[in-house]
């Protein structure tokens, strides 16, 4: 069975999600769309696809699945049209900016019986799924402690910042996922502190560009993430986890693993420069699990609930830095017993 596909946004995201999606033998890039003409006649030809309007897209016969990679500001409303077109989704993190908007978009899929699946990549690395598979396999005994260590090469320009949603909702949104995936337990408090210290201009558009998180789940177990907008020495990715046997972590990727030793002393190539080169191969691993649901017709991971805690956090985040306190998870998504839009289909 062969996986026809509609891309909504040929931007960089757009690109990378095309090449997961050509290169995989169980699926076929029927069409692209974008606002920018160009852009998307650029990739279409690139992969032999037509361009299309979103228009066309939803109620084409030929496609089965869409990737989202428009705006944020567009996710939900494109979420709940595709649901009612009946294709199956898969769509770049965040659903939208705001909880209560995210509840309402996950309402409209749940009621279409439709497949969504959120862009949480990082779960779908190689080295941090055996990261997990040693937790799952019991080799650290019960997990305690996870480190999560997530640094950018560069800040990004301010302009897309003010468009972004800020660090938390942007950048650590991926740690906060990861976070609950190696914990093994829903968050129940956020304590979080954050700086301008690499570019003013991010200060002046409202956020910030260094950041330290601490969660903590009902149990006891903690998760500290440590996030900035500037790495001088590349693409800064870490974790940790520490269990009752013992640890296991998941360093730094190279592009070239290699070390030389001679009298200056022990080299090592540069990191790798951004998250389109780190992450290669779990884009493609991301894309073939969504097919795997599809074609499976089984519930997708990560799912619509998993991206509505992940905002809920970063909410909680941002509350926290702003007021200066720990902030309980249930101060955005309301009492636990209400909480069953979380649970996902």
């Amino acid at each position: 069975m062969t996986i026809r596909f509609g891309l909504l946004g040929a931007g960089r995201i757009g690109k990378v999600h095309a090449k997961a999606v050509s290169s995989n033998a169980r699926a076929e890039l029927v069409a692209v769309a974008d606002a920018m003409t160009e852009a998307a006649s650029a990739l279409a030809e690139q992969y032999g696809a037509q361009v299309r309007t979103i228009e066309a897209i939803e109620t084409a016969p030929d496609i089965d699945a869409v990737v989202i990679c428009t705006p944020t500001d567009t996710h939900a409303d494109l979420i709940e049209r595709f649901s009612r077109a009946g294709k199956a989704i898969f769509c770049e993190k965040p659903v939208d900016l705001d909880v209560e908007r995210v509840k309402t978009c996950l309402r409209v899929v749940d009621e279409a019986g439709a497949t969504l699946m959120v862009g949480f990549n990082r779960r779908f690395d190689p080295h941090f799924q055996a990261v997990k598979r040693a937790i799952a396999e019991g080799q650290i005994g019960d997990v305690e402690m996870v480190t999560i260590i997530s640094r950018d090469p560069g800040a990004p320009p301010a302009d897309y910042v003010k468009r972004s949603g800020g660090i938390f909702r942007d950048m650590t949104i991926h740690d906060f996922d990861m976070a609950r995936f190696l914990l093994g337990e829903e968050i129940e408090t956020v304590s979080a502190m954050a700086s301008v210290l690499v570019d003013k201009a991010i200060g002046e558009a409202g956020d910030f560009d260094s950041a330290s998180i601490m969660l903590a789940t009902a149990s006891g177990k903690h998760a500290t993430i440590s996030n900035s907008r500037r790495a001088t020495y590349g693409y800064d990715q870490r974790i940790e986890v520490h269990g009752s046997k013992g640890a296991v972590a998941a360093e730094n990727q190279r592009p070239v693993s290699i070390e030389i030793a001679n009298a200056d002393g022990y080299t090592r190539p540069p990191l790798h420069d951004f998250f389109m080169t780190r992450y290669t191969e779990a884009y493609a691993r991301e894309i073939s699990h969504f097919i795997d649901c599809v074609e499976s017709k089984s519930p997708a991971a990560p799912s619509g609930a998993d991206g509505l805690i992940a905002l809920a956090l970063a909410e909680a985040a941002l509350k926290s830095v702003t007021e200066g306190r720990a902030i309980k998870v249930s101060e955005i998504t309301g009492p636990l017993a209400d909480r069953s839009a979380f649970q996902g289909r």
